[in-house]
């Protein structure tokens, strides 16, 4: 008789997930070449489409200058755009993009019409402070890594460009976090079909996306993440809801991640 094999559950893939922490905007940290210990948080950041990168500092700031006067404008970079969960946790970051590349300034002519195509994506008022007290910054990035509870590896560009963001990714943690506040009877339902070692453990919605619900679990010997797939992608909130109360009367196999 063969091995009996288990089936991973179904994701978005990497490029897809890149794609959702980039939209949802997290928390950055520009790390430049050379500063091992530093890491400057932008006043603003936004990852485009293209997986170019914006970040807006104030003038006056160091690295504004060392951008304007490093060789040919440009300068070595990180910019790690982390994920937060959106319940508090004891490990309260789900997942991590690095994109690394070179920084630099842009061109006051420039500045406005970048700022533009910023705010189309992510209306702040802070832009309004470009050419008054704040510069515009872009990283073009040579290479991109994801590490969250899925995998951890390099997201190539081309797939990045054509993926889209998650359906739900701007929506997901106000839902958890009322899942979380004012539903723990569905949460109680659903830990029913956890590894039976994990249900003592303290369980909190960690994600959802169109492939299922991912909870988080801790307990005395680490953290647990496990996603609880649903039968098909959900594309819609119809399709969400009918998901979610499948899975909550009927759910399927879980696939468990050891932190």
């Amino acid at each position: 008789m063969g091995e009996t094999t288990t089936r991973r559950p179904a994701t978005p893939s990497p490029a897809e997930r890149a794609r959702s922490i980039a939209r949802r905007g997290g928390r950055a940290a520009l790390l430049p070449s050379g500063e091992t210990s530093a890491r400057i948080v932008p006043l603003l950041h936004h990852v485009h489409r293209d997986g170019t990168a914006t970040v807006l500092l104030a003038d006056e700031h160091p690295l504004v200058a060392t951008t304007w006067h490093a060789p040919q404008r440009e300068l070595a970079a990180v910019l790690e755009v982390a994920d937060p969960t959106p319940v508090r946790l004891r490990e309260p970051v789900r997942g991590l993009l690095w994109l690394t590349g070179l920084l630099r300034p842009v061109e006051p002519e420039q500045a406005r019409e970048h700022a533009l195509a910023v705010a189309e994506e992510r209306p702040d008022s802070r832009l309004l402070d470009v050419g008054h007290g704040a510069s515009l910054l872009r990283l073009d990035a040579a290479s991109m890594v994801l590490a969250d509870a899925e995998d951890t590896g390099p997201v190539v560009a081309e797939d990045f460009r054509a993926a889209a963001p998650d359906p739900f990714c701007l929506m997901e943690d106000g839902w958890l976090r009322h899942l979380d506040l004012a539903h723990r009877d569905v949460v109680g339902l659903l830990s029913r079909h956890l590894p039976e070692h994990l249900r003592g453990g303290h369980i909190r919605p960690l994600g959802l996306d169109k492939c299922g619900l991912r909870l988080r679990v801790e307990s005395g010997d680490g953290d647990h993440d496990v996603r609880l797939a649903f039968s098909r992608p959900a594309m819609t909130t119809d399709d969400l809801g009918r998901e979610l109360r499948h899975l909550v009367g009927c759910p399927f196999l879980a696939q468990q991640r050891t932190g």
